[in-house]
């Protein structure tokens, strides 16, 4: 038998061995998945789970409970096993459906599938950021809520690593800036195993990690014995003594570990096959039977779920204390944690009366509504002023509300994401439209998460002018378009960036994107047009032509400007035309069949797209027949208005090619 632990007890020996072959046994079952992470790192999750984090298994939405986030979201099976041992809403059953449709055990782990799954993981990097996301909200709130005596914001965030996740580059970006941050309550433990996919991870990488660690400010230590659980336990210990700086763990593990195939990279992704199976069970004296749960276990079930309940329970004492003497702080403490930001915002939306950039409208509402949603948290990619985004009242965290996320986009996307799953704040973050291609997995993550966070994105198409093509964005709309349940909205004038921050405010089930343009755009006159609330139903027909219209015009943003001219001259010809501003469109699919029936005008024949992006995703609105003006190559360097002239976004040229066109 493989002696494969030091200073451990039977007790944990016994706990450990169920949480390894349950997640052994689901890989096999489901004839996929990945075996080798578990067997060489489940006394690491178990070590977190039995002797540090704070949890309640019955109620794992608990606000003050310690995070744990498996960055390394191939092990799913790990954290499924972990989690079924700690006391949480699995069964055997759930763990024998792992990676089959429509069950609680997902190929990787989602956060809101399964119960105890923190964050959803998967992507590599992801989790890492997230973890950081947590650690900084915790940090947020505790300021903001907490009272000598009243600790009621006070837990730890923990996140195991692979190689793969420290490799991929945004995990360099977010933790710069966790050092930065000093958070200390974050524990990022590496199980450092050497091995990838295609074999010893020196194939493609050879840094000293723990340098790199080191000169990003944070508390660095290595455990070379890895399964020595006394060492590994002294080590979390001396992490969370930390007050200045977040913590990384180096723990020497073996891929497989105690298996035929230890530190063989085919375990990495594959089952290891039943005759292999029952043979590294052998090894480790473990009985053959499949999903074999020893009577032990049911018993350590329920002592940590008494246990969790007696911790939430004593939280919850000291809370109902902390109501009494702070009754609105209590009170706001459960709403944002709900995610009740309040009605009072929409009275102080601002009404402009003025032409200005959408970026500069959206800029006064952040600031105006920041006042009534206390937790509003968020900042900029290094580009606060251009974004608009900072909040001009409230100073720089930690003492303040507004992030410095540094030319970090993929890190403020993945920390954005963790501050969601944390709870209690409304994050937002912004750039530039064109540099949302350096965060887009986080996007895609916080669609696929179904979390609440605000994109400002800014400079959002050729209008930009003089810095050229390389930062003029053409394809970056429709792309964010494609992605399912993010929100992306596109505002014809300051006015409908009012309209678009209530949008993201009350939208709780998944991301939204504001999308805003760096020029002057005039203001549409509502006397004469629909109100800009018709937005809420993300399109409207602005300027309706009559029962006798002969071409109906689709534009969104600045282009529904020169379509209004572009009306204008083809009626002074005879030509009867409505205008269609387009402010979502997946806002306005969930509007009823019959309102999109009226807006889509299917009996108007001559059928017109004007957007100053790639056109392809306009056909849903035009059909294969429709005319759509639209940008199909890349832009050039020169002033704005010139650029919107020479490609043709402007009412004449518009116009013109209506005209041509009929």
């Amino acid at each position: 038998m493989v002696e494969w632990f030091r200073k451990a007890t039977e007790k944990d020996l016994l706990l450990i061995n169920t949480i390894r072959f349950l997640s052994v046994d689901q890989v096999e079952r489901a004839k996929s998945g990945h075996p080798g992470m578990p067997l060489g790192a489940s006394h690491i999750a178990y070590l977190i789970y039995d002797r540090f984090l704070r949890f309640n298994p019955k109620n794992p939405n608990w606000i003050n409970r310690d995070r744990f986030v498996l960055s390394a979201g191939h092990a799913s099976a790990m954290l499924y096993s972990l989690l079924f041992v700690m006391g949480y809403d699995l069964d055997i059953e759930d763990l024998k459906q792992f990676r089959q449709l429509n069950s609680k055990t997902p190929g990787h782990p989602e956060s809101f599938l399964t119960p105890g799954v923190e964050a959803t993981t998967g992507p590599l990097g992801q989790g890492i950021g997230n973890a950081v996301g947590m650690a900084l909200a915790e940090r947020f709130l505790s300021e903001k809520f907490n009272k000598e005596d009243f600790p009621i914001i006070d837990h730890y965030t923990f996140t195991l690593v692979s190689d793969g996740d420290l490799m991929e580059g945004v995990s360099s970006e977010v933790a710069q800036l966790a050092g930065h941050w000093k958070l200390n309550k974050l524990v990022v433990i590496w199980d450092n195993n050497r091995v990838s996919i295609d074999g010893p991870t020196s194939l493609a990488w050879s840094e000293d990690v723990l340098k790199r660690f080191e000169a990003f400010g944070w508390f660095v230590q290595e455990v070379e014995d890895g399964y020595d659980l006394e060492k590994l336990e002294k080590a979390i210990k001396k992490a969370l003594e930390q007050k200045e700086k977040p913590s990384f763990i180096s723990v020497r593990t073996h891929l497989a570990y105690g298996s035929p195939k230890q530190d063989d990279a085919s375990a990495h992704g594959a089952p290891l096959g039943k005759e292999l199976v029952l043979q590294t069970k052998r090894n480790f004296g473990w009985p053959e039977d499949e999903f074999f749960v020893p009577e032990e276990v049911w018993l350590y079930r329920s002592e940590k779920i008494k246990k969790g309940e007696l911790l939430e329970k004593q939280w919850q004492e000291m809370f109902q204390e902390y109501v009494k003497k702070y009754p609105q702080e209590g009170e706001l403490l459960l709403k944002v944690f709900s995610r009740d930001w309040g009605e009072d915002y929409k009275n102080v939306l601002p009404d402009f009366r003025e032409p200005m950039a959408t970026r500069q409208a959206s800029g006064k509402v952040l600031n105006s509504i920041s006042k009534v949603i206390p937790t509003l948290f968020g900042g900029s990619a290094d580009l606060s002023e251009s974004n608009n985004t900072y909040l001009h009242e409230e100073g720089d965290f930690p003492k303040g509300r507004n992030l410095h996320f540094g030319v970090r986009e993929h890190a403020m996307g993945t920390i954005l994401n963790g501050m969601a799953y944390h709870g209690g704040v409304l994050p937002y973050g912004g750039t530039f439209l064109v540099f949302s291609d350096y965060m887009r997995p986080s996007i895609r993550m916080a669609a696929l998460s179904k979390l609440q966070v605000v994109y400002v994105f800014t400079h959002d198409s050729i209008g930009l002018g003089e810095d050229g093509p390389t930062h003029q964005p053409v394809e970056q709309l429709s792309s964010l378009r494609l992605i399912p349940n993010l929100f992306v909205l596109r505002p014809a004038d300051a006015n409908e960036v009012s309209v678009a921050w209530q949008i993201a405010i009350e939208r709780k089930e998944g991301p939204t994107a504001i999308v805003l343009t760096r020029q002057k755009l005039p203001l549409i006159d509502r006397q004469k047009y629909s109100s800009h609330w018709e937005c809420l139903k993300g399109a409207y027909v602005l300027a309706d032509g009559g029962e006798e219209t002969q071409v109906v015009i689709f534009a969104s943003g600045s282009e529904v400007h020169p379509a209004l001219k572009a009306k204008q001259i083809l009626e002074e010809k005879g030509i009867k035309v409505s205008v269609v501003n387009v402010f979502s469109f997946e806002l306005f699919e969930t509007q009823p069949e019959e309102y999109k029936r009226k807006v889509l005008m299917r009996n108007v024949k001559k059928r017109v797209a004007v957007e100053a992006g790639r056109g392809l995703v306009w056909h849903k609105f035009v059909g294969m027949d429709g005319l759509i003006i639209s940008m199909e190559e890349f832009g050039k360097s020169a002033p704005g208005e010139k650029l919107m002239e020479h490609f043709g976004f402007v009412g004449e040229e518009i116009a013109r090619r209506i005209e041509r066109w009929l």
